[in-house]
């Protein structure tokens, strides 16, 4: 008897472990949402920065550290967004699965057609990012070859499951491309809009709007008393459709330029989960539907 229960605990073990399937590790909120549309039920995810955090100041944490050790896959946005705070969490989870270069490591950014990519950067330009504009989660076209990258790399650490992860790969692409039309009927080519920070750029390009000016003078750097008076002075002359930004950046200067120049302030989720939001898809209806 007391074999047979043995037996049926190590069988209970076993199947618990087939049941969890890959324990995924994801930085940002949209790319632990990406990783549930291709992964579901085979995948756990793990998410280490919230919503409410400002992505490029982040901390390493304890409970992130733990995490990683314990993932198989660890994806991140890249294009040092997470530079603060990711390679430590890498050299002290003491995982080599994860590190650069191995399978259990994937950089988002690999798959995307990026952005302002800098050939020099210096301090005097402010926060800039030299390897691009790192907000690509705005882009619709860049997330579906995301997406794609992600279901190649489930694949080949769960070869057992790659089809499973590609039949969830082919129901988002058709997915996203019903969505695309929705959102492009929105007709936002041609209408103007003045942001706080450089979130917006992909969001811009790929929905043909234009972003004429800046809050911040520099990426990074708050904007001073007389950046403000001549921000004023361009908003009533050029007469912008709105001021883009979010809860978690420069929500307080927004509203005074508002109230001096009756401006509209258009506050967009900064990721999956703020304003409501549930999944990638929400994020982006959200956004969308903001920008009318």
């Amino acid at each position: 008897m007391r074999v047979f229960f043995l037996a049926l605990l190590m069988v209970s073990a076993l199947a618990g472990q087939a049941l969890a399937g890959l324990n995924v590790v994801a930085t940002l909120p949209w790319v632990g949402s990406l990783a549930r549309e291709i992964g579901k039920d085979k995948i756990s995810v793990s998410i280490l920065v919230k919503p409410s955090q400002d992505p490029h100041i982040v901390e390493a944490k304890p409970g992130m550290i733990l995490a990683a050790r314990k993932a198989d896959l660890l994806m991140y946005n890249g294009l040092d967004l997470e530079i603060g705070y990711l390679p430590l969490i890498m050299e002290s989870a003491k995982n080599p699965k994860i590190l650069p270069g191995k399978p259990g490591n994937f950089d988002c950014s690999r798959f995307v057609k990026v952005l302002e990519k800098q050939t020099a950067v210096d301090r005097s330009m402010g926060d800039v990012h030299p390897l691009g504009n790192p907000h690509y989660h705005y882009s619709p076209s860049n997330i579906l070859r995301v997406a794609e990258g992600m279901t190649a790399a489930l694949s080949e650490l769960d070869r057992a499951d790659a089809d499973f992860y590609r039949s969830n790969f082919q129901e988002f692409a058709l997915k996203l491309k019903e969505r695309q039309k929705e959102w492009h009927a929105n007709q936002l080519q041609g209408k103007k809009f003045i942001a706080y920070h450089r979130l917006f750029e992909y969001l811009a390009f790929e929905f043909g709007f234009q972003i004429t000016d800046y809050v911040e003078p520099k990426p990074g750097i708050p904007p001073s008393a007389g950046h403000i008076v001549t921000l004023m002075e361009n908003i009533r002359r050029t007469k912008p459709d709105g001021l883009l930004t979010t809860e978690i950046y420069g929500m307080k200067e927004s509203e005074t330029l508002a109230a001096k120049t009756g401006i509209r302030v258009i506050v967009l989720p900064n990721d999956v989960g703020a304003s409501g939001t549930t999944d990638w898809f929400d994020f982006m209806d959200k956004v969308l539907s903001s920008l009318k």
